[in-house]
């Protein structure tokens, strides 16, 4: 059979990336099993005491749009984070974490239970709301009030142990919170990962940004926190403007493979930066999750829900040996450039595999957070996906908890 030129492309730029890579990391080995799936249906309301109704005639207490979990350490309490709120940064919802208790037990019926226990809202050091509007913005990020939350990891260890981490896909900003819900620091991100002018609508910011910084929709997804809490890793959802190429319809986004992670050191605020290469242009990265300081569970999917979803795949990558790009202002859009040696990633977990029972008409575009939490009766690693409803009412949030064998993590460092 012969190939299109876009195919011969496409797996030249495969070979080219084995090679880079190095040796592969190992699949996993033993069968990963799906225990079950709480449900916690789209008209939910959470624990803030919030009453009235959002533009759109959304009420302001409405449970949704979780973007990312987090184990906390204690007992089986899970911190659950929604994004910017409804309508894509079009209303003035107040952004909140809620704090859930999640019981997993593969010999009961149901095998995961869900259970809301508090709602906190955030704010910042002046103690003024933050909101996911897309209008509230300054030109000293300090004082913007806009937020995008997409990740969020808390310390469990060292001199910072209690505090929480939260990634901010509009800045792209780090923040730092304190369990009552304040923030307490900015933490440092390049300055090739901001936009020069943040607009109050997403068109307009488009429009008058097309040099460099992040993409509209495309900034700080997934955080991850080494276990000895002394560097988080953040990645970008999308290639940067300047490491990407204009689409060929206007409506599309900018397309690339070669996005970004941002290690941070809390200790000493320096910063380093490492290649992730997408499957494809159309994908991008929602989560990256730790397993110990240099091997990592990142969820690189596709846009697509029901029938039409294609990649909804959980990665193992590996940090030793990549090179770092902090000296490297721009990327290709799409080609490794000579000397790099991207983050080494191999397939872990396909959601998308039938053997989950998952696939089908319902099967949601947004699969956004991961977690590990507490080892099973068994000896087994939890994890725990979750699954981002957009705070649609006839659309449930589902977290799905898989029983994994401890030999396809043997170098677990929680």
């Amino acid at each position: 059979m012969l190939l299109s030129h876009v195919g011969i492309q496409r797996l030249c730029r495969f070979v080219c990336l084995a090679c880079l890579c190095g040796a592969c990391i190992s699949a996993a080995r033993a069968e990963i099993k799906l225990i079950g799936t709480a449900r916690l249906e789209g008209t939910s309301v959470d624990r803030s005491g919030l009453t009235g109704k959002l533009e759109g005639d959304i009420p302001q207490n409405r449970l949704g749009g979780i973007s990312a979990i987090e184990f906390t350490g204690n007992d089986h309490e899970y911190i659950l984070l929604p994004d910017r709120g409804p309508a894509d940064g079009a209303t003035t919802y107040l952004c909140r974490f809620h704090l859930f208790k999640l019981d997993v037990d593969p010999s009961q019926t149901p095998s995961v239970m869900a259970t809301l226990l508090k709602t906190t809202l955030l704010e910042d050091e002046s103690g003024r709301a933050l909101t996911g509007s897309e209008a509230a913005i300054d030109n000293d990020q300090s004082k913007a009030l806009r937020f995008d939350p997409e990740g969020v990891r808390i310390t469990r260890r060292g001199n910072r142990q209690g505090q929480m981490f939260i990634s901010d896909e509009y800045g792209p900003s780090v923040y730092e919170f304190s369990e009552t819900g304040k923030r307490t620091a900015i933490l440092k991100v390049p300055p090739r990962f901001k936009i020069a002018r943040p607009a109050a609508k997403a068109e307009d910011e488009i429009a008058q940004n097309t040099t460099s910084g992040r993409q509209t929709n495309g900034g700080l997804e997934g955080l991850a926190i080494t276990p000895d809490g002394k560097k988080l890793l953040a990645a970008m959802q999308r290639p940067l403007i300047q490491e990407s190429r204009p689409p060929k319809k206007a409506q599309d986004k900018r397309v690339g493979t070669n996005t970004r992670m941002i290690e941070i050191d809390l200790a000493k605020g320096m910063t380093h930066e490492f290649l992730y290469p997408l499957d494809d242009t159309k994908y991008g990265v929602s989560e990256i999750l730790t397993i110990n300081d240099h091997e990592f569970l990142v969820l690189e999917r596709d846009g697509k829900g029901g029938p039409e979803a294609v990649a909804k795949k959980i990665y193992k990558i590996e940090l030793a040996g990549a090179t770092d790009i902090s000296q490297h202002e721009t990327l290709p859009a799409e080609s490794i450039p000579d000397g790099v040696k991207p983050v080494q990633k191999s397939l872990f977990l396909d959601l998308l595999d039938p053997k989950f029972g998952l696939v089908g008409s319902s099967f949601p575009e947004k699969i956004e957070g991961l977690a590990f939490g507490p080892d099973l009766a068994d000896g087994r690693r939890l994890l725990i996906v979750a699954i981002d409803n957009d705070f649609i009412a006839e659309k449930p949030t589902l977290l799905h908890a898989f029983a994994i064998d401890r030999d396809d993590l043997p170098g677990f460092g929680w």
